[in-house]
C-alpha cells in the first residue's frame, strides 16, 4: 500500500514548502495539491519545492483539460520533471463539475470523457515524443515541439470519479486510477471491477495499474474532533459528487440538495450547518489512527485500492473556511507524524 499526501494550498506559502519537506523526510510516496483557481498555484509552489527535497514525487490531483490545454500541461510536468530530477506526476480530468458550472462551461454536452481521453493521448506524446501532429476532435496540432522534456517517464493517472466509462477507460489508458471522493466497498467493488475490464479490453496488466483513493482525511487521537474536522469541509466536495457516486454511499441526491445550493451561493457556514455527522462518516477518512486503520481495511484495502491519497484537513483548514477555532486536532505536519508511526505500519 502506498501513502501519499494532499494538501489545500492555503497555507503560507513558507508553511507549504515546510509541509512537502517533512513528508519528503517521513518517507511518503507523493505529494500532490489540488489544481483549482480556488487555491494558490500548486505548479509554482512544486517547482520551489524541488531544490528542497529529495524523493517525493509532486504533481497535480487532478489538473483539467477544459480550463488547461493539454500541451501546457505537458510542457509544465516537463519542466517540473526536469527541476526535481525525475519526480513530476499527474492525476488528468475534465476537473470539478461545480468549478466548471462556476466557469459557465456546458460539460454535459460536450462529451467530457472522450475530451480526457483525448487530452490524455496528447499529453503522453508531447512527453514522450517532445512532439507532436494531431487531428482530433477536441484538439488539433501540426508540427508543433517544445524544448521541455521529462527526466523519465512521467507516470499519468487517470482522475476518475462517476461512472462505469470513466473507470474503464482508466484501465485503458492510464498508470494508475485516481477515484476522488469514494469511499464504501460498494463505490470501490464497482470501480476496480471496472478497471479490470478495461485493461483486458486493452491487453494491459491490470497488476501494473495503481488503484488510488482520493480521501478527506483527518486523525487525531481525539477520534471526535477529528470528525468536527472533516465535517468543516465534507459538504464543499458533494456538489462535485454525481449521483451515482453518491447513491453508491446509501445517499440519496435530495438529501443532499440544500447542501448544493448553499455551495453555489457561496454560503459557506450552511453547507457546515448542513453537513451531518451521517454524512462525515459515510464521505471521510477521519478519527483514531486505530479507527481509520480499520475503516481503510475495511472499504479500501478488502476491494483493491492499492494507494491512499490523504486531503489533509486540520485546524488551519477549518479557520481559513470557516472561522472557527478548533482544538485537539494536529496541524498538517503532524498529522504527517501520526500518519508515518499510527497508521503505515498496518499496512506493511
Amino acid at each position: 500500500m502506498k501513502f501519499s499526501v494532499v494538501i489545500l494550498p492555503e497555507y503560507p506559502i513558507p508553511t507549504i514548502l515546510d509541509y512537502i519537506k517533512i513528508a519528503d523526510e517521513l518517507g511518503f510516496w507523493a505529494f500532490w495539491s489540488v489544481d483549482e483557481v480556488y487555491h494558490k498555484d500548486m505548479w509554482i509552489i512544486f517547482a520551489a519545492a524541488a531544490q528542497r527535497t529529495k524523493k517525493i514525487l509532486m504533481g497535480p490531483a487532478v489538473t483539467h483539460v477544459y480550463l488547461r490545454e493539454p500541451t501546457l500541461i505537458a510542457q509544465q510536468l516537463a519542466t517540473l520533471d526536469e527541476l526535481s530530477n525525475g519526480r513530476a506526476i499527474a492525476a488528468i480530468s475534465f476537473g470539478n463539475l461545480i468549478m466548471l458550472q462556476q466557469y459557465y462551461v456546458n460539460w454535459q454536452v460536450s462529451k467530457p470523457l472522450a475530451r480526457v481521453k483525448e487530452a490524455f493521448h496528447v499529453i503522453r506524446t508531447l512527453l514522450d515524443e517532445g512532439k507532436i501532429t494531431y487531428d482530433g476532435q477536441f484538439f488539433k496540432y501540426i508540427g508543433l515541439f517544445t524544448a521541455a522534456r521529462p527526466v523519465r517517464r512521467i507516470p499519468l493517472y487517470l482522475g476518475a470519479m462517476g461512472g462505469p466509462r470513466s473507470f474503464k477507460v482508466a484501465g485503458e489508458i492510464s498508470d494508475g486510477m485516481m477515484c476522488a471522493l469514494g469511499y464504501s466497498r460498494e463505490f470501490w467493488r464497482d470501480a476496480v471491477s471496472n478497471m479490470r475490464l478495461g485493461a483486458q479490453k486493452a491487453g494491459r496488466n491490470v497488476d501494473e495499474i495503481d488503484v488510488a483513493a482520493w480521501v478527506v482525511f483527518t486523525v487525531s487521537k481525539n477520534s471526535e474532533a477529528a470528525k468536527q474536522v472533516a465535517k468543516s469541509v465534507v459538504g464543499f466536495y458533494i456538489p462535485s459528487m454525481p449521483e451515482r457516486q453518491l447513491r453508491m454511499h446509501g445517499i440519496k441526491p435530495d438529501e443532499v440538495k440544500e447542501i448544493n445550493e448553499a455551495f453555489l451561493k457561496g454560503d459557506v457556514e450552511r453547507v457546515v450547518q448542513l453537513t451531518s455527522m451521517d454524512l462525515v462518516d459515510k464521505l471521510s477518512v477521519s478519527g483514531s489512527p486505530k479507527e481509520i486503520v480499520e475503516q481503510l481495511n475495511k472499504n479500501f484495502v478488502s476491494e483493491g485500492v492499492k494507494h491512499i491519497a490523504m486531503c489533509i484537513i486540520d485546524p488551519f483548514i477549518v479557520k481559513f473556511f470557516t472561522g472557527k477555532t478548533v482544538t485537539d486536532v494536529p496541524d498538517f505536519g503532524e498529522q504527517l507524524k501520526l500518519i508515518k508511526d499510527e497508521i503505515i505500519p498496518y499496512f506493511k
